[in-house]
């Protein structure tokens, strides 16, 4: 229906419109259920023209119409993949930039002339963002039909990237608000950028063949197990092999390469019509996408699949997979190996049950029928621009962000709420931590910690109990993915170590902690428990396809690693992990960091095992340990991720102190708090400082621990004075120390050193140029002493800011081409970062930040000792707000922090804090920056906590996103120690 202001009528008949339908350049998926609804359309006599990048034969092959018309038009670019199974964030932020973006005014101006040259009745999109702008200023109405929209994956990509980025994901908000409502199909993502919803049933295409006439063009008998290889875009290089099939199976090759195929893979041709395979074979093997999703749900046919790294829309496919018991998860190593047998062995014996509605695409027809001719099913709701107004919070955070706006459906919030929205160890209120207290002495004999003082521990320990009763629930369907590996972990009746290490609020300190600042940090409630258990490989319990591999080598029992991570499909990331121990050995000594990095880096849906098991090789490398017997760990996090509250440190000191006790290791906090530093640095490769791990490693509970972090010099411990509490916000804005912000500040901060260690050197050689900014004149009194010392300085935050001022601070530029430092200094000296000569880095504000902040984190010590006072709290507040705001300057802002802190100054200073007793006195951003948490400092009283509860409720107002809160302390792994425990044996199964 086209939008006249003069007259409200229908400008199209009921028996012939126009529809313009808009698919995205996103691989075929999305081509292939809009062909289901264009046809339902042009057969109820309309024409359908399809502006899309797609081959015809994709549209043609179902519909033979002269009502089909194609445009081959590319507005979009989708997800640019730097292989089949991993998605290149920037390079697809770079390309829709060039593709969308810098052509956004031609495309507009041409849309809009191509609309109104054919006369359409209604825009449909597939989820082309400048479709629903375009129909707009044609006076056009349109809707989308998708279960994703860009907007929700590329805000993620932007997290990564760098906020820079970020325009990017408010243009494609924004064109989506324009759209009429949404046509939502399963399986679907968070879309708050819509308006209004209307949810169909799965678009499927239909099927032109039976089972049995395709197995008999083929030649297959009916008695054959069959598997369709759909996978498009194979990796390159890769050869099938003869032996990847069980004896007696055959394998369909969807698009195969023009290599030679084994006798038993038979290769399709290009334009096969893929539905009738699908349902004609017994299992998929492929990667997950809403056309193969679909297909297998609406044909019961067990699908095995790999995951796509990067891209958000696959765990709402994943889950809804595995609600229907269609799903079977292979490990992309045994993808590319050949290990297929266990994976298609148990995807056969899966009885596959979605019994849903198949017809999406007919409804959806008529849906957009009737809305071209008049119908409307738009209410008068805000506008998705106005309610997404930092829309860069749609990351993936939002599916697993505790009180999130976004409707989440019944199958994926079933799977979320099994295990507790935080994605970690179940918790428990105080009030029945006696009786589960007494009932886990009843599970666990406790040979050698006590429990008793952390009910989070006791959770932990109770779900460790209940895990050898996961084979009873499975039968239900009520266990998840994660619980069915744990549950094949341990021996019951051998020993088992638990280990507990929190996260920390960085109060204050911060990115200075690399240049050695004074930093405070107060260990959270919040924490990550392992269990592990080391056994002789003999005894051992092995997965089956761990197993299945170790047979292929011929090998006999050798030493295996298993890993469990509780809280994965809320985090987008494989649940499990194994690997052989030998492959961390090199002849007879370890492999290097760099060899490690690599190996897990080779799949990052399992890279997060680099943060556990990149434990074992530090201690074989620094401390010469070696390990002979298989080790089995289950990783149980509450300390939320992406948040900046050190969620990898807990997970590595938890990780490595579970490992030290079960290997009789006596390594103290700070030893242990060094040793994952490096785990960090070498095998994950962030470049981070130590004040996260030694935090998780040698904090107490309600105090501050204060660290000189040249490298890692604890000098106390600082009481909290009983009328100051610290509040942490999360801003939803998902924080990364392996970002390209927090990397280039440390680099800029490097360069700095290096400059003013330069200029210190010229100084007192008398050779420095006086064009550079410095009279020589005014130098004749500087100590000769002091110069020595920055000349040969080791820690920028040696450097008081008085000296900085008066020599180095006009010394330094305020940016520098990577190329031209390093020719004309040769190297930066930072072990863990390296300069991109292509790129320019900040360096004046990098350098001025932990010098100045050095100063503030003292003064914000000496302040928590001093009378009480309101100016006190004042002072100390002010500390946070100008640290917050050195952030910034150094380009570690976020929209979402600054708002949080922009709340902060609100409530402070409004007219109801003015007339009474100030409570809540400054934020700042902390950790690495670029979004994650702020820390509050307050007065500690009721008044407080309902101003804290006031801004996260003015946040989720602006945003849509509902802050989560972090309040109250807990005790380091150090003060923890740890557990051995062995289960009761009257209590086995």
């Amino acid at each position: 229906m086209r939008i006249n202001e003069e007259n409200d009528g229908v400008s199209a008949s009921r028996d012939h419109l126009v529809f313009a339908y808009y698919v995205t350049g996103h691989g075929f998926g999305h081509a292939t259920r809009v062909v289901e609804v264009a046809r339902q359309l042009i057969l109820a006599g309309h024409d359908v023209h399809v502006v899309t990048g797609a081959p015809d034969f994709v549209f043609t092959s179902e519909i033979q119409s002269p009502r089909l018309f194609i445009r081959k038009v590319l507005l979009d670019c989708g997800a640019v993949q730097a292989d089949a199974l991993t998605v290149d964030r920037l390079a697809s932020l770079e390309k829709y930039h060039e593709t969308a973006v810098v052509p956004r005014a031609s495309i507009l101006e041409t849309e809009i002339e191509w609309l109104n040259s054919i006369k359409a009745d209604l825009v449909v999109s597939d989820v082309v963002p400048v479709a629903c702008r375009a129909a707009a200023d044609a006076g056009i109405r349109s809707v989308c039909v998708t279960n994703f929209s860009w907007d929700f994956i590329y805000a993620e990509y932007v997290m990564a990237a760098g906020n820079h980025h970020r325009s990017i994901v408010w243009q494609i908000a924004e064109d989506y608000s324009h759209c009429e409502f949404l046509i939502r199909l399963p399986g679907y993502c968070p879309m708050p950028a819509f308006r209004d919803v209307i949810d169909v049933p799965l678009v499927v295409r239909r099927l032109h063949k039976s089972r049995k006439e395709v197995r008999k063009e083929l030649g297959i008998g009916d008695d054959v197990k069959l598997v369709i290889l759909n996978f498009g875009g194979q990796p390159a290089g890769w050869n099938l092999k003869e032996e990847y099939l069980p004896s007696g199976w055959l394998c369909l090759v969807c698009g195969a390469s023009n290599q030679e195929l084994p006798p038993n893979f038979i290769k399709l041709a290009k334009d096969a019509y893929t539905p009738d395979l699908i349902a004609a074979s017994d299992c998929m093997l492929g990667k997950i996408g809403y056309g193969t999703c679909s297909e297998a749900l609406a044909f019961k046919l067990p699908f095995v699949f790999v995951r796509r790294d990067y891209f958000n829309e696959e765990p709402f496919l994943r889950n809804m997979l595995e609600y229907y018991q269609s799903g079977v998860e292979m490990i992309r190593r045994d993808l590319l190996t050949g290990h297929w047998k266990p994976y298609l062995e148990r995807a056969i014996s899966l009885k596959p049950c979605y019994e849903g509605g198949i017809n999406g695409g007919e409804i959806a027809a008529q849906i957009l029928q009737e809305t071209a001719i008049g119908k409307n099913y738009a209410s008068d709701k805000l506008s998705g621009a106005r309610r997404l107004r930092d829309a860069i919070i749609l990351g993936y955070q939002l599916q697993r962000a505790p009180g999130r706006d976004a409707f989440i459906p019944e199958w994926y919030a079933s799977a979320e709420n099994e295990m507790g929205i935080s994605g970690g160890s179940p918790t428990y209120q105080s009030s029945e931590s006696g009786s589960i207290m007494r009932s886990c002495t009843e599970d666990f004999e406790i040979l050698h910690g006590d429990p008793r003082d952390y009910p989070d521990t006791i959770g932990f320990l109770k779900s460790l109990a209940e895990l050898d009763a996961v084979n009873d629930s499975e039968k239900s369907g009520e266990t998840r993915r994660e619980r069915k590996a744990a549950a094949g972990l341990f021996n019951w009746e051998d020993e088992i170590f638990v280990s507990r290490a929190p996260g920390r609020l960085d109060v204050m300190g911060g990115i200075a902690d690399y240049s050695g600042s004074l930093v405070l940090q107060l260990p959270i409630r919040e924490a990550c428990h392992v269990a592990v258990q080391m056994n002789h490989p003999s005894k051992h319990r092995l997965w089956k396809h761990a197993q299945a591999r170790q047979q292929a080598k011929g090998q006999g029992s050798t030493p295996v690693l298993e890993i469990v991570s509780y809280g994965s499909e809320l985090s987008n990331r494989g649940p499990t992990f194994d690997m052989d121990l030998s492959d961390f050995m090199d002849g007879d000594q370890p492999i290097s960091y760099e060899k490690a990095k690599e190996y897990f880096a080779k799949d990052p849906s399992q890279s997060w095992a680099a943060f556990v098991a990149g434990g074992i090789l530090v201690l074989m490398t620094e401390l010469g340990v070696r390990f002979e017997d298989s080790i089995s760990m289950l990783v149980s996090s509450a300390v939320p991720e992406g948040k900046g509250v050190s969620s990898s440190a807990s997970v590595e000191v938890a990780s490595m102190a579970a490992i030290a006790a079960a290997r009789g290791l006596n390594i103290s906090p700070r030893d242990l708090a060094l040793l994952c530093q490096k785990v960090e640095n070498h095998i994950v490769g962030a470049p981070c400082g130590v004040m996260d791990q030694m935090t998780s490693a040698c904090g107490e509970a309600n105090k501050l621990l204060a660290m000189v972090c040249q490298p890692a010099e604890i000098i106390g411990l600082v009481e909290i004075p009983s009328h100051i509490r610290f509040w942490g916000i999360d801003s939803g804005i998902r924080h990364s120390i392996g970002g390209a912000d927090y990397g280039s500040v440390r680099v800029g901060t490097y360069m700095g050193r290096k400059m003013i260690k330069s200029t210190a050197s010229s100084i007192l050689s008398r050779s420095l140029p006086n064009g550079d900014g410095l009279n020589l004149d005014d130098l004749e009194d500087v100590g000769v002493e002091l110069l020595e010392d920055e000349a040969s300085l080791d820690y920028l935050c040696n450097l008081s800011p008085h000296r900085y001022e008066a020599l180095y601070a006009k010394v330094l530029p305020e940016s520098i081409l990577g190329e031209t430092f390093l020719e004309k200094y040769a190297d930066h000296h930072d072990p863990v970062t390296v300069i991109d000569p292509k790129r320019t880095y900040g360096v004046r504000a990098p350098a001025k930040h932990p010098i100045y902040e050095n100063f503030r984190v003292k003064a914000f010590k000496a302040l928590l000792t001093s009378a009480t006072s309101d100016e006190q709290l004042t002072a100390l507040g002010e500390l946070l707000y100008q640290c917050h705001f050195s952030y910034g300057v150094c380009g570690l802002g976020s929209d979402g922090t600054d708002r949080l802190v922009q709340l902060v100054q609100e409530i402070q200073h409004g007219k109801l804090s003015k007339s009474k007793e100030g409570t809540i006195y400054g934020a700042k951003i902390t950790g690495g920056g670029s979004g994650g948490t702020v820390c509050v400092v307050g007065r500690n009283s009721l008044r407080s906590s309902e101003q804290i509860l006031e801004i996260q409720q003015r946040y989720k107002k602006a945003t849509g996103y509902l802050p989560f809160l972090f309040e109250g302390s807990s005790p380091g792994s150090g003060k923890f120690g740890y557990l051995k425990i062995r289960r009761i044996p009257n209590k086995l199964n």
